[in-house]
């Protein structure tokens, strides 16, 4: 696997490559924009040759962008729902222009409006998304999610009726978070449990639409439906389950990124790292 890490672009977009190469990231997950607000600003041309340059200097690929956490497309709120699909062809858009292969999305909250429906907004949504996004190379991954509350997600099922609810649902691929799925119930931490979640991920979705994975310990239980993330082997995943994701060669050459929390000197991303790296089997 490409090991990452979610870094930051303060500064400009491009200082999140100068900040993965100081983590020792392989890959790197970033927001294309300020995640905590609906303002944008159109790219700049200089923007766009800067963040290309940077990432042909470092040569840390792929690159992974993530959505701003205000976007809901489950929601039955009509103004949230519009304001989340524009800003959701904005944000495509923009990996479109920085040549940025995956965006990840979180499906969203029904909002007490029942699953169905809300899978259905979702998918009405992402449709409504790739109609004024034709021919466009950078692609939108669900997340798997931890099922809080009314979220949307946290069955490779609802993911997979999501896609099939969708109008162009082969362009959609999948993020696959380890703390999410633990939390939501499925098991990573024997063979035999990662190899049935492996197996019912394959089953509903196909591992060919699985693009990249958010490696996450888990401060909750399996099954606690928490979205608490942890340090790599700290949390109820542990060491185990981490080394049945990393050695798995169905994974080979996909990002696996972490979201753990750190400081700005960055050493928890590269410890963390150290850590994933350690479980890895080497050929003798």
């Amino acid at each position: 696997m490409q090991l990452g890490a979610h870094e930051s672009i303060a500064g400009g977009l491009y200082k999140a490559f100068e900040r993965a190469r100081s983590a020792t990231c392989d890959a790197v997950q970033i927001f294309v924009k300020s995640n905590r607000s609906w303002a944008v600003k159109s790219l700049a041309e200089d923007e766009v040759a800067q963040f290309k340059a940077k990432a042909e200097e470092t040569g840390i690929r792929p690159v992974v962008a993530h959505t701003s956490y205000l976007l809901n497309l489950g929601t039955p709120d009509g103004l949230l729902w519009e304001k989340s699909r524009n800003m959701l062809i904005t944000e495509l858009e923009r990996c479109e222009a920085l040549e940025v292969p995956w965006l990840v999305l979180h499906p969203g909250s029904h909002v007490s409006s029942g699953e169905e429906a809300g899978l259905a907004r979702v998918a009405q949504g992402l449709g409504e998304v790739h109609t004024v996004t034709p021919g466009f190379r950078a692609q939108i991954l669900l997340e798997t999610t931890a099922g809080q509350g009314d979220s949307l997600g946290h069955t490779f099922e609802q993911l997979a009726r999501i896609i099939e609810l969708t109008s162009q649902g082969e362009r959609l691929g999948v993020c696959l978070d380890t703390c999410h799925v633990f939390a939501a119930g499925y098991e990573l931490r024997t063979a035999e449990g990662y190899a049935a979640t492996l197996e019912a991920f394959d089953r509903a979705l196909g591992l060919e639409r699985l693009k990249a994975l958010h490696l996450n310990d888990s401060k909750g239980g399996l099954g606690e439906r928490k979205d608490r993330h942890e340090h790599i082997g700290k949390g109820h995943i542990g060491l185990e389950g981490f080394r049945n994701v990393v050695n798995d060669p169905r994974l080979a050459g996909l990002p696996g990124l972490l979201e753990t929390p750190k400081g700005e000197d960055l050493e928890e991303d590269r410890e963390n790292l150290r850590v994933l790296r350690a479980l890895v089997k080497r050929d003798t």
